[in-house]
């Protein structure tokens, strides 16, 4: 039993919140009334903008950004006896020759001087070759399972006449992945050896991974220039922190015994850190060598907006002209190509010592299985020079289903037109329109109290600072109304994807064949490429606020759906039927406990909703939205870096602020649940 006294603390607690709330509504309230009393407090001030003699047309924030980059790729040398643009240059020589090698190898062949202007042009690997090869290694990994899994993957892009924009796509992802991978690794290390570096480069991190994708396409194509090693760089860099992350977890969860022997047996720092703790940490690591391939490929679309090709300018086409079909073709290509790579790497890494032991005899282990790839490779490429066949899928033979998904749509814009634009008025009229008035309209240092207040109660003073601190940077750099459209839209996104992702979750939990069947389901919506959701959506709505709206609800439900799922599963059987034997109906057990002590699971999915939101607000710029994410592909497009910047800092720091919040009010929802 509580206690008299700390009943009456937490009756006093509450009454402070309460009169906390209401002295801020009520100051809230007083600024709005009286908006022509002071209107720099209703209407967001434009951008802070000073004089600096001594910089020139440094007079803000994105001006000193922009101006500090043209400074960078100047023709003079001020440290070094060359200039920064020669320095990313040389860089960009030293990934191209890679690239090139393996595009040759892949999909291009390679060009021999024969002299006198004259050349050969070899054959790039067969298709049949590289799909053998592929099958059987999935044989050797695991089992005739995976083996006809990837060999029906990779099928269907020779099939579907993917086959050549593919392997382009391969020889980006085979490059950008172990830089990353390498990169990571190194970084990683550095943070478990030295804790002050890991504390100051975790903020980094947490940055780098809610910038949107876009913005890091800005300082890149201003550096490197266009082309596919500007793409490859900006996939390197977007996904590198999950492995700097994965690796200092892996590292730190190594085996306190494991540590302790290599000190006995006089390991230097060296040996201790590539003889003991590497291989002891390699489960951990192949999960964030998994992640950088998956965001790498979750890359390759954007990435095409830069000179990237293959699968992704595919996508990136079919959207331009609204060909529904070939973009979901070349969606669904990438997509196989992150499940075969995902299924491959997990097998590896569970199997990889048997793949390549070494015995005594000379063709075993790592030798003979190098061999009989050579071979199958090298037989049925010098095959295609007599048999076109076996060098390259005919034409004739492709297949694709672009013209009925296209008549698809159009058979449900011809029959259902009116429906569809009936929801979308209603929407627009009575949910979108006024939430959107009200974010644009609220006093912004009304704003900057709900939640210097909402930070306070759920985290304490330095809650409070860090999130009024982010707020006001969107603020003072002249952000804020663009950035209340991206709250508005990411809101109610949210709103709807929590809500659909909690049914189908909770409804899901209930039978195992049902939540088999929706897992399945999910993981195909996050495999699949943000741009293939636009497809679709504006075929039938056109462009505009609701298209987007439909875009981010599919796009960012796999998240609610997942974590409402795993919450109930959490749940003791034993507290279940507590429930049931003191009388309570199956909605009321639903509702008094499984959802209650799921709860901060369901927050934390929703947090991630928000952030897969946010991510993809910034794409559906493309469709007219006028957020955030229209200035980052404006300043895209005209390569200023200082405004790419701002506006993609401004998104990364709703995320964080949301992030805080939510992961804040989850903790006390434990706490005040007895759960941590």
């Amino acid at each position: 039993m509580i206690s008299a006294s700390v009943q009456a603390r937490i009756s006093l607690s509450r009454t402070k919140q309460f009169a906390l709330w209401l002295l801020a509504f009520a100051i809230i309230t007083v600024i709005w009334v009286g908006g022509e009393l002071w209107p720099w407090a209703v209407k967001a001030p434009k951008e802070l903008s000073w004089r600096i003699e001594s910089l020139g047309s440094c007079t803000s924030v994105r001006y000193c950004v922009t101006g500090f980059m043209k400074w960078l790729v100047g023709d003079e040398s001020y440290v070094f006896p060359w200039t920064f643009k020669e320095f990313t240059r040389t860089i960009a020589a030293g990934i191209e020759i890679p690239y090139q090698f393996i595009k040759s190898l892949l999909a291009a062949g390679f060009t021999i001087p024969l002299g006198k202007g004259e050349s050969w042009q070899t054959p790039p690997l067969s298709w049949l070759g590289i799909t053998i090869v592929m099958t059987w290694i999935a044989y050797r990994l695991k089992d005739w399972t995976l083996a006809l899994m990837v060999f029906l993957c990779i099928s269907y892009i020779t099939i579907f006449g993917h086959w050549e924009s593919a392997t382009i796509t391969l020889s980006s992802i085979a490059v950008a992945v172990p830089i990353g991978v390498a990169f990571g690794i190194s970084v990683g290390i550095l943070g478990y050896r030295y804790p002050s570096f890991e504390r100051a480069i975790t903020p980094i991190l947490d940055l780098m991974q809610t910038v949107p994708i876009f913005a890091y396409l800005v300082p890149v194509l201003f550096l490197f220039g266009f082309g596919p090693v500007s793409a490859i760089t900006a996939t390197v860099v977007y996904a590198t922190p999950p492995m700097v992350r994965i690796t200092m977890l892996a590292l730190q969860t190594v085996p306190t015994d494991i540590k302790e022997f290599g000190k006995m047996v006089g390991c230097t720092k060296r040996q201790m850190t590539w003889r003991v703790l590497i291989p002891s940490a390699k489960p951990g690591l192949m999960v964030g060598v998994n992640q950088v391939i998956m965001l790498s490929l979750n890359m390759v679309i954007i990435a095409s907006m830069i000179g990237a090709g293959g699968l992704g300018f595919d996508v990136l086409a079919s959207l331009r002209r609204q060909a529904i079909g070939e973009g979901l073709e070349a969606g669904i290509a990438i997509t196989l190509i992150a499940i075969v790579v995902d299924r491959l790497t997990q097998a590896w890494a569970a199997q990889a010592p048997e793949l390549h032991s070494e015995s005594n005899s000379v063709l075993s282990g790592r030798t003979k299985f190098l061999l009989i790839v050579f071979t199958v490779l090298a037989i049925t490429t010098t095959v295609g020079f007599a048999l076109p066949i076996f060098a390259q899928w005919p034409e004739v033979w492709e297949f694709t289903t672009g013209q009925f998904w296209n008549d698809l749509v159009k058979w449900i814009n011809i029959n259902f037109f009116d429906q569809l634009e009936a929801i979308k008025i209603f929407i627009l009229l009575n949910i979108l329109k006024p939430l959107k008035l009200f974010l644009l309209e609220l006093p912004w240092p009304g704003a900057l109290i709900l939640l210097g207040l909402a930070g306070y109660q759920l985290g304490g003073p330095k809650l409070a600072l860090l999130v009024v601190s982010l707020a006001s940077f969107i603020l003072i750099t002249g952000q804020w109304t663009k950035a209340m459209i991206t709250v508005y839209l990411c809101g109610i996104s949210v709103v709807f994807a929590s809500i659909i992702g909690m049914t189908i979750g909770i409804v899901a939990s209930g039978s195992t064949r049902l939540k088999k069947a929706v897992l399945i389901f999910i993981d195909t919506l996050q495999t699949l490429p943000s741009f293939v959701y636009l497809l679709p959506v504006v075929m039938l709505f056109r462009v505009g606020d609701f298209s987007a709206m439909v875009a981010v609800v599919l796009y960012a439900l796999p998240p609610a759906v997942r974590y409402t799922i795993y919450g109930i599963e959490q749940i003791s059987a034993s507290l279940i039927e507590a429930a049931k034997t003191s009388g309570c109906t199956r909605i009321q057990t639903l509702t008094k406990v499984q959802i209650r002590l799921a709860w901060p699971e369901i927050m934390l999915g929703i947090n991630q909703t928000v952030m897969f939101a946010l991510s993809m607000l910034v794409i559906t710029a493309l469709v007219g939205t006028r957020d955030l994410g229209q200035e980052v592909y404006i300043a895209l497009t005209k390569a200023d870096t200082g405004r790419g910047l701002v506006a993609g800092l401004s998104v990364a720091f709703i995320a964080i602020i949301t992030d805080r919040l939510i992961s804040a009010a989850a903790r006390r929802r434990k706490q005040a649940l007895g759960m941590g």
